[in-house]
């Protein structure tokens, strides 16, 4: 099971990757774009032209889709900021029972969160909705991407919890130590 989870995390990462790359290269054909009708304009002849329509929106979407599908690898690794002052400052099992409440409420909110994502997406596929852009972009494919980040998010958080109630360190922490961030809780 645990070969599964990294495997589904590693994946989502590689996906929010892949939409970061593309926002890269649609821009750098923009900017080559204009760069090449400046040129051409330059020495007399007609600009060809090359832009991308709705590039802003396509990247917007993009950039959410990154934001939401990296959020359950981001977790594993102590990527997400977190207040460590009052935990830092516990006992040990008390800090390990704050953490364990934490990431119960975290877990409902994930599963919250990705529920009422789940029901955007369906509602933009009955309505037929789509973006305003000059390229229509229907808008159940970026909504659906955001809630299945935020679906494998849950997972992750579920993940987190059940070590913690084992009495075992979360990744997040096991990653902290790692870096050496006790020396910045006073541990």
């Amino acid at each position: 099971m645990r070969k599964l989870l990294d495997t589904l995390y590693q994946t989502a990462m590689i996906a929010a990757v892949v939409a970061m790359v593309s926002i890269a290269l649609l821009v750098f054909i923009q900017i080559l774009g204009r760069l090449t009708d400046r040129v051409l304009m330059g020495f007399g002849a007609d600009a060809i032209g090359i832009a991308i329509p709705s590039l802003a929106e396509i990247g917007g979407f993009l950039f959410v889709a990154s934001s939401f599908l990296a959020l359950p690898a981001t977790l594993r690794v102590g990527g997400h900021v977190r207040v460590t002052m009052v935990s830092g400052n516990l006992p040990p099992r008390a800090a390990h029972v704050m953490a364990c409440i934490v990431l119960i409420a975290a877990f409902a909110l994930g599963v919250f969160a990705a529920w009422h994502g789940w029901l955007q997406v369906l509602d933009s596929w009955q309505f037929n909705s789509v973006s305003f852009g000059m390229i229509r972009i229907p808008l159940w494919i970026p909504q659906g991407a955001m809630a299945l980040g935020l679906v494998i998010f849950a997972i992750a958080l579920l993940d987190e919890l059940l070590c913690a109630l084992r009495g075992h360190d979360p990744a997040y922490r096991r990653a902290e130590k790692a870096k050496g961030a006790d020396a910045l809780e006073g541990h």
